[in-house]
């Protein structure tokens, strides 16, 4: 049973079950939220990464049954019960988020994408000129971005003892030190 999955094994299932470019870009960011929580936490920052980082490898194969067939998968590669298990728990499985890990996964996992919405719609698509004041603007406005379910991330936020705008910050700073690798450094502004 492997008690651990290095960054290199998560990005070879990335890879294995190809993902979209978006997809990937999503994954990276919530790679970076989970390192900046495990740094936060004192927790293996290397571990919490490489979950962020693999916890959608399944999605675009199997986008009907995600997480689940991850967790199967993850479970025939010999991971352990708490790999597999925080995979799962960040989906609604009905497998309970009873880890920090697993409480920090589930935290940051929409709101990097409403973060990612908030920078597209700035003229400069950079989003290192995000500012958690604009984000607070956004998260007012209903209509911006209607999917994402605003009372959930914020009752997220609780579970982890984290302000919502100190969460907000976190994760944005976070997602600000990979611009360049989720693709939100500006060179969109330009195309």
């Amino acid at each position: 049973m492997k008690d651990t999955i290095t960054r290199e094994e998560a990005w070879a299932l990335v890879q294995e079950y190809g993902s979209s470019d978006n997809h990937v870009r999503h994954m990276l960011a919530v790679e970076a939220a989970m390192r900046a929580y495990a740094r936060r936490f004192g927790e293996d920052e290397e571990l919490w990464g490489a979950i962020g980082l693999v916890h959608d490898f399944d999605y675009d194969r199997y986008p009907d049954d995600h997480p689940q067939t991850g967790g199967r998968i993850l479970r025939e590669k010999g991971y352990s019960d708490l790999i597999v298990n925080t995979v799962l728990s960040h989906g609604e499985t009905g497998v309970p988020r009873d880890t920090l890990m697993a409480k920090t996964l589930h935290a940051v996992d929409e709101l990097t994408g409403f973060l990612v919405a908030v920078t597209l719609v700035r003229p400069s698509k950079d989003i290192r000129d995000v500012k958690i004041k604009s984000v607070r603007k956004k998260w007012k406005d209903k209509a911006f971005a209607a999917a994402v379910n605003r009372a959930e991330i914020a009752a997220a936020a609780e579970s982890l003892g984290v302000d919502l705008w100190e969460h907000v910050g976190v994760v944005l700073d976070a997602m600000k030190g990979v611009a360049d690798v989720i693709g939100l450094d500006g060179r969109l502004a330009s195309g």
